[in-house]
């Protein structure tokens, strides 16, 4: 069975108004780019209840926190082409 990694984006007013609502189409462009739609599941998440470090996104269990179109492609490099996927 294929293993899928968890991405989640905060969705929540203060992440969504800090960036978060541009970031929704770089990440999507970003799993189209390379080929990750099939192992990636994407998804919004109302709020990570943690506003004061948004824009959050989280992966698997790892969360980043003052994310933006500058950090977004590293933060994708490492954790998703760089990653186990065992």
């Amino acid at each position: 069975m294929l293993k899928k990694k968890t991405l989640l984006i905060c969705l929540g007013s203060s992440c969504f108004a800090r960036g978060n609502k541009n970031l929704v189409q770089e990440i999507r462009k970003y799993l189209d780019e390379h080929k990750l739609g099939h192992r990636v599941d994407f998804k919004g998440k109302h709020c990570f209840n943690n506003c004061e470090n948004g824009p959050a996104i989280q992966i698997d269990d790892k969360r980043f926190d003052h994310i933006s179109k500058d950090n977004i492609c590293e933060i994708l490099d490492k954790e998703l082409l760089t990653a186990s996927w065992d």
